[in-house]
């Protein structure tokens, strides 16, 4: 190209736009693969469950993506995650849970840790030997929801499955009683104990049971709870008395409930209705009385043996118990004596006697009822201290008759009343030992003794003169006895053959003389007799010259 070119005739060129082409093919799979994962990741968003954490103190076996979240052996959700809290106090963990058991997720669900336990309730968590600790769950009854959660110590006793109903006992200590304790009706097992807790006063325990369903129904408002741990032993007034509910409740501890023979059954009670807890099963079967009437005693002499709770007595039969003992002081001899009250239950009076006489002192009033006790105290009716257990030594009182009691009225305007009283009969023994006690102090033993000893010379040597005597009487008498007797026997001999020689014609069997003669003979014959006998007597007993004969008994 020159300088001289002309220009004007170039054509020019201009611009045309590119001609659009339809959606690359391409592009179609990248689209379709991002919207499937879109609703992969909406469908999976939709249909996870929440997630929730649990607060423990120990996370002992727990494995994030190992460990699963457990409702009644069903895997409900898994760990995700396994940390310390911020203050390093406690384990947080995190766990997915299916959406389908979200609406378990409530205020009051539990969580715990299942491994292997032994407890009083039994055995649980072996299969966890094998498969490894779970993450146990009971829901609860709240409808409101909730996704952090304070996990337990322990497993819940009751799950929620369990029917039956839920009381509270309320006890001054808790004794021997534990979680799981066994609860007895009539000696089977229908419920257990479920926990325990200080009441707010800090001054007593309460314990929650569980009765189960159908035995529930038994617990009415009048049914009484007592503490059946181990063996119950007393010694009282009324002898040994051993009782035990099971050899489960000797072991673990009990407490047993049953409604008293003498009430009536009532209404059932309502779910956790407060129960007083009675220490033993005499306590808490006792009869309830409506009226009381209280007294004071006063005794010269001491109470040891004498507990709270003794039975008071009315010509054998109990009509009330001691209530409180302790000292006063004499306002008139300043001196302090035993103080003793006394209840008496006029309804147990009541049921020994006929309906008659029961109708007629129902019927009476204040005034009256005066009257009659103070009839009774007239007729000698007096408090004495007695014992009712030799093995223990514990007292009763026992109101009783004794006609020589002195007079004594009933101050009635004194509060309580005091009633007479006599010593008891221990006391009375003791009184007569200790007078014949000082009467043997006031014997003159010595002199006795001395006394005895002079005397007990005195016959030994009487003793040597008598066999002194005996034995000259034996030398000198008796010889000349024999032969005087001798002589005696032939002489009647003689006789009774002069008299068997004699001529019938000359003496006759009816004459004068032979008459005569035959009565001497019989009288010489008599003597004869009389003469050997003491002969003889004087041979076997020579000392009766001297003693005289002794009394022969019949």
């Amino acid at each position: 190209m020159t300088d001289d070119t002309d220009l004007t005739n170039v054509p020019e060129a201009t611009s045309v736009p590119k001609k659009r082409t339809g959606f690359p093919v391409v592009w179609v799979v990248p689209v379709v693969a991002a919207l499937v994962g879109l609703g992969i990741v909406v469908q999976r968003y939709l249909s996870e469950g929440p997630t929730i954490t649990i607060a423990f103190r120990t996370a002992e076996g727990i494995e994030a993506g190992k460990t699963f979240v457990k409702y009644r052996d069903v895997n409900i959700g898994q760990v995700t995650k396994v940390r310390l809290t911020d203050d390093f106090a406690r384990i947080l963990v995190t766990a997915k849970i299916e959406k389908e058991a979200k609406p378990l997720l409530v205020e009051d669900a539990s969580f715990w840790i299942e491994h292997p336990r032994v407890s009083l309730s039994g055995i649980s968590g072996i299969s966890t030997l094998l498969a490894g600790n779970y993450i146990g769950f009971e829901p609860g009854k709240s409808g409101k929801e909730r996704l952090d959660f304070q996990g337990l110590e322990t497993p819940p006793i009751i799950t929620g499955g369990q029917p039956g109903r839920e009381f509270a006992l309320r006890a001054e200590t808790i004794g021997s009683v534990g979680i799981g304790s066994p609860l007895y009706y009539r000696r089977l097992n229908v419920g257990q104990v479920i926990g325990y807790d200080l009441a707010g006063n800090g001054r007593s325990v309460e314990i929650k049971v569980f009765v189960y369903a159908p035995y529930d129904r038994y617990v009415t408002t009048n049914t009484r709870f007592w503490n059946a741990s181990g063996i119950d032993m007393s010694v009282g007034a009324d002898g040994l008395s051993v009782r035990t509910e099971s050899l489960v409740s000797v072991l673990v501890g009990g407490i047993a409930f049953e409604v008293p023979d003498y009430m009536t059954a009532g209404e059932p009670a309502a779910a956790n209705t407060v129960f007083t807890l009675h220490s033993d099963r005499t306590t808490g079967l006792a009869r309830r009385q409506a009226e009381v009437s209280r007294f004071t005693l006063f005794f010269d002499e001491t109470v040891r043996g004498l507990p709270v709770g003794a039975p008071v007595t009315l010509l054998g039969l109990q009509v009330g118990e001691v209530t409180e003992v302790g000292l006063e002081l004499d306002p008139s001899t300043r001196a302090l004596r035993p103080r003793v009250e006394i209840v008496t239950y006029p309804d147990r009076l009541f049921q020994r006697l006929q309906k008659p006489a029961a109708s007629a002192m129902k019927s009476m009033n204040r005034e009256e009822r005066h009257a009659s006790m103070q009839r009774l105290v007239d007729r000698g009716m007096r408090a004495q201290l007695r014992t009712g257990n030799l093995l223990s030594g514990q007292l009763f009182v026992a109101l009783e008759y004794f006609p020589d009691a002195p007079p004594a009225k009933i101050d009635w305007t004194r509060e309580p009343p005091q009633l007479p009283a006599v010593p008891g009969k221990m006391v009375d023994l003791e009184t007569k030992f200790s007078s014949i006690l000082a009467k043997l102090d006031k014997v003159p033993v010595e002199e006795i003794g001395n006394d005895v000893k002079k005397a007990v010379e005195s016959l030994d040597q009487t003793l040597r003169s008598a066999t002194r005597t005996l034995n000259r009487v034996e030398g000198e008498t008796l010889p000349e006895a024999k032969k005087t007797l001798e002589e005696l026997r032939r002489a009647i001999s003689a006789a009774e053959r002069l008299l068997g020689n004699a001529d019938n014609t000359f003496l006759g069997p009816d004459a004068p003389g032979q008459q005569e003669l035959r009565d001497a003979l019989k009288e010489i014959a008599r003597a004869a007799r009389e003469i050997r006998v003491l002969s003889e007597y004087l041979e076997r007993n020579p000392e009766a010259l001297i003693r005289g004969k002794n009394k022969e008994n019949p």
